[in-house]
C-alpha cells in the first residue's frame, strides 16, 4: 500500500483537475453550490499541501492495528465539507463508513473514487445503518440530539450548529475589508465558518460590496428585506445583505449580518468567552481568541483546525 502522504498528493493533483462535468452535476444536484473551486482550493492549499500534511501527520504516533469502522455522518451545507472527516479517519488507519450527504452526493462520492484508485487496496465502506465502532456526524442542533440518541452505546463526536464572528478595530485597511467580504459571502453564507456577526467601534462606518450571489441566496436575501420592512425593523441595506445594529447575537437569515458595537475589546472578549461553545472560528487582525484567523482566512481551515476546536486524530486513534 502506498503511503499517506503520496496518497493524498496524487490526490491533490487530481482535484486541481477535477472534470468540469462533475462540478456541473454537483451544482445540478445542489443549487448553492456554486463556489466549489474555493473548497477545492483550500483543501488543495490547506490539507493536501505535501509539506504542510507529513508536519501535520508528524505531530501523531499513529500505531493502530486493529482498525475501527468509523461511521462519518457527512453534512452537505457547503461543497466536500466531509473531506476532513474522511481523511482523518483513513490517516488513524481505521475504516470510514460514509454517509453522504444528499446535498453533496457527487464531489464526495468521487473523491472516493479518486481515492480508491490510487490505492485499490484502500477501503472506504457506506454506511447503511451496519454496526460500526463510533460515529462522526455534522448537522443541525436537532440533527445532533438525534445522533446523540441514536449512537448513544458507541463513542461518539457529534457537532451541531456553529457560528463565527469578526471583530473590526477601526484600523483595517480595504484590502482587509474586501477580505471581510469573502468570510462572509463565500458559499452564501452557508458554513459555520462565514462570519454573520461584526464587532465594530462606535465611530466606525463601513460599506459591504455583496458580490454576485446565486438566485437561491437572492431569493432569501428579498424575502428577508420584505420581513423586516413589514416589521418596521431597521436595517441598512446594501444591494444583497442587510445589516442590522443591535446586541451581540446571530442572525436567523443568511443574507443578514448583525452589526454589535463595543467600547472596548476587552468587553468583546469576555463575551467571545462566555460564548465559546457557539463559534467557530473569529476573523480579527489580532489574537483575540484561540481560533483566530486573518481576513479572507475564514474558509481556509488547516489540518489541525478542528472543527468545534476538538482533536479528531486523538478521537480516532483513542478508539
Amino acid at each position: 500500500m502506498k503511503c499517506y502522504v503520496d496518497i493524498f498528493s496524487e490526490l491533490s493533483v487530481r482535484l486541481k483537475s477535477i472534470p468540469e462535468q462533475v462540478i456541473k452535476d454537483a451544482q445540478e444536484q445542489n443549487c448553492w453550490f456554486c463556489q466549489i473551486d474555493i473548497a477545492i482550493e483550500a483543501i488543495c492549499m490547506q490539507m493536501l499541501d505535501r509539506q504542510k500534511f507529513c508536519e501535520w501527520l508528524n505531530s501523531y504516533h499513529i500505531t493502530t492495528q486493529h482498525p475501527k469502522r468509523v461511521a462519518i455522518i457527512m453534512a452537505g451545507n457547503i461543497p466536500a465539507v466531509g473531506f476532513a472527516d474522511l481523511l482523518y479517519t483513513i490517516v488513524s488507519g481505521n475504516i470510514p463508513v460514509v454517509k453522504y450527504s444528499s446535498k453533496d452526493r457527487v464531489l464526495m462520492e468521487y473523491i472516493v473514487n479518486q481515492l480508491q484508485d490510487i490505492e485499490p487496496t484502500l477501503t472506504i465502506e457506506q454506511y447503511n445503518g451496519q454496526s460500526v465502532d463510533a460515529v462522526i456526524a455534522t448537522g443541525s442542533d436537532s440533527a445532533a440530539l438525534h445522533f446523540k440518541s441514536m449512537f448513544g452505546n458507541i463513542p461518539t463526536l457529534i457537532r451541531g450548529s456553529r457560528h463565527s464572528v469578526a471583530i473590526l478595530t477601526g484600523e483595517e485597511n480595504n484590502k482587509q475589508l474586501e477580505c471581510l467580504a469573502k468570510d462572509i459571502f463565500t458559499y452564501s453564507g452557508l458554513g459555520c465558518r462565514n462570519v454573520s456577526l461584526i464587532f465594530a467601534p462606535h465611530n466606525f462606518n463601513f460599506n459591504l460590496s455583496v458580490p454576485q450571489m446565486p438566485q437561491s441566496y437572492i431569493n432569501n436575501y428579498r424575502h428577508a428585506r420584505a420581513l423586516m420592512t413589514m416589521q418596521g425593523k431597521e436595517f441598512l441595506d446594501c444591494n444583497g445583505a442587510l445589516l442590522i445594529e443591535g446586541k451581540a447575537e446571530f442572525p436567523r437569515h443568511i443574507s443578514c449580518i448583525n452589526i454589535c458595537r463595543y467600547d472596548s475589546l476587552d468587553s468583546v472578549k469576555e463575551w467571545l468567552s462566555e460564548n465559546d461553545n457557539r463559534i467557530q472560528c473569529v476573523v480579527c487582525s489580532q489574537k483575540v481568541h484561540s481560533r483566530t484567523v486573518d481576513f479572507g482566512q475564514g474558509q481556509y481551515p488547516s489540518l489541525n483546525d478542528y472543527a468545534d476546536q476538538v482533536d479528531v486524530m486523538k478521537f480516532l486513534l483513542s478508539l
